[in-house]
């Protein structure tokens, strides 16, 4: 090839690519100039006019596409507003920024409108739902649930056991964590289970189910149950949706809410629970919650007085549960029980209960408190199993529950004791306590008013030496969990406030 083809070579490729460079730059000009956006949807079917040419009359839509909560938008500079639908990305400049203001508005107040909220959202605070769910997604609290030998054993006797009612049948896991209970539906010859996980934690199940060659039998779905889509109808419902005194959390409604995908006649696991409570005798715990707000009685802390607020310190300690275990002996009466029987109750049934009681004291002294524990029965076609978090039985990570009364009602042998605690859910994941108690026999009253969701960790001033340990209350040392079962800020700082205490 001589010097002068070249030339000509070169100035042919020259020319096509500035060829098709003015055509690319034609086709973005007149997209530019004449570039209308509609937006279509059920609720709104705007015609929006960027730019106009000639007059603003004239509307030429280049483009169609519909808005939907899916649809990711974002602002991009002072005037510019970016909207990705599918694969395609669509770059929206508007000419002043009023026009840009005035379109984003009407956007933000569309979608807001459009957005339907679950029922979890209707009764969940954005802040209570963010701190739970991040705090179920991290691997150290799994592994604090799932080294809770008497709740995952119990799980999978329950499971295996009535192996009968999961053997080529199809599983729901509500809440499955990493997804032990859907091995264990798996073990029993369940031919599908579909574990169902709001937090992140959901990733690392599929991990799991993966690694043990799992991924034809388990299908894990990632989101809350009130808002995702189980593919088809279940015969068999698991699920591990119990806090602290059974309720806290309110995991509990999450479960009932699941039955809408339960077929008729189908089976949950667990299938009832019983509450049960009774009035304890504790004077060494009345006084140690006495003496918690004995800070606020200084009236020179480093030159300033706190005494002020020392009432509204008892007052905010005395409204925590206690969560600790004790000796059966403190227990003055024997306990009555509230029954919730998950395949009958509805969600509304647990954002308000009731529960009255009538006492027959079987000691005489001073009634500090009510005890709170609780058992769940899985009712399967072989055999039922219990889980008990009885003081008698073995400890397990929810331990007890304790509420003091304002003032301890003294009250003798024979006589009663009676009242009710009332349950209200509140949008904290949790509920408001309320107690009222009265001695029939001479009249006396007392009460109190607790917050669930913020309880007092007694439990862990059992992780000290024993023989430093007052004894009224404590009761024996039995199968005690290790440390880190209560992942809680403020259990530290408890501890070191004890020891520092006794030493």
């Amino acid at each position: 090839m001589d010097f002068a083809s070249f030339i000509l070579l070169i100035f042919l490729f020259l020319w096509i690519f500035l060829y098709k460079l003015l055509l690319v730059f034609s086709a973005i000009l007149i997209v530019t100039l004449f570039f209308c956006v509609k937006l279509k949807s059920p609720a709104l079917h705007l015609p929006l006019s960027l730019l106009s040419l000639f007059s603003d009359l004239l509307e030429i839509c280049v483009f169609r596409f519909s808005i939907s909560r899916e649809t990711e938008c974002c602002r991009v500079g002072g005037q510019s507003f970016l909207i990705t639908t599918s694969c395609v990305s669509v770059l929206l400049r508007f000419r002043t920024r009023p026009d840009f203001q005035s379109f984003h508005s009407l956007l933000k107040s569309w979608l807001d409108s459009s957005r339907e909220m679950s029922v979890f959202d209707q009764r969940t605070d954005n802040s209570s739902a963010l701190q739970y769910f991040q705090f179920y997604g991290c691997l150290s609290q799994q592994q604090n649930m799932l080294q809770d030998f008497l709740r995952t054993a119990t799980y999978q006797k329950a499971i295996l056991l009535n192996d009968v009612d999961f053997r080529d049948k199809v599983v729901l896991d509500v809440g499955c964590g990493t997804g032990i209970l859907s091995f264990f539906a798996v073990q029993a010859g369940a031919k599908r289970v579909y574990a169902v996980e709001a937090s992140s934690v959901a990733k690392h199940a599929e991990v799991l189910v993966r690694s043990n060659g799992m991924s034809d039998r388990i299908t894990v779905l990632n989101g809350k149950i009130e808002e995702v889509s189980c593919p088809e109808k279940v015969d068999v419902i698991i699920s591990e949706p119990i806090g602290y005194m059974l309720l806290n959390e309110r995991m509990l409604e999450s479960y009932l809410h699941s039955k809408h995908w339960l077929k008729p006649k189908g089976m949950m696991f667990p299938t009832f629970s019983d509450i049960h409570l009774a009035p304890f005798t504790d004077e060494q715990l009345y006084m140690e919650h006495h003496a918690r707000s004995s800070f606020w009685l200084q009236t020179s802390f480093y030159g300033v007085n706190l005494s002020g607020l020392h009432p509204v310190a008892v007052e905010e300690f005395f409204r925590q549960p206690i969560v600790d275990t004790f000796d059966m002996q403190i227990l003055m009466a024997r306990s009555v029980k509230y029954t919730i029987n998950f395949l009958e109750a509805k969600e509304e049934d647990l954002h308000r209960m009731e529960i009255p009681f009538v006492f027959k004291l079987l000691q005489s002294g001073l009634i500090h408190g009510l005890a709170f524990w609780f058992d769940v029965a899985f009712v399967g076609s072989r055999m039922t199993v219990w889980l008990s978090t009885a003081p008698h039985e073995p400890l397990s990570h929810w331990y007890q529950v304790r509420c003091l009364l304002q003032t301890p009602l003294f009250a003798k042998m024979g006589q009663t004791l009676s009242g009710q605690v009332l349950l209200i859910a509140n949008k904290r994941q949790s509920y408001d306590i309320h107690i009222t108690a009265v001695v029939d026999e001479s009249g006396f009253k007392s009460g109190n008013t607790l917050d669930l969701k913020n309880p007092f960790f007694r439990c862990f001033l059992f992780f000290v030496d024993s023989d430093m340990l007052p004894s009224s209350g404590c009761g024996r040392l039995r199968n005690i969990p290790r440390p880190g079962f209560l992942d809680n800020p403020s259990l530290n700082l408890n501890i070191i406030q004890y020891l520092y205490r006794i030493i």
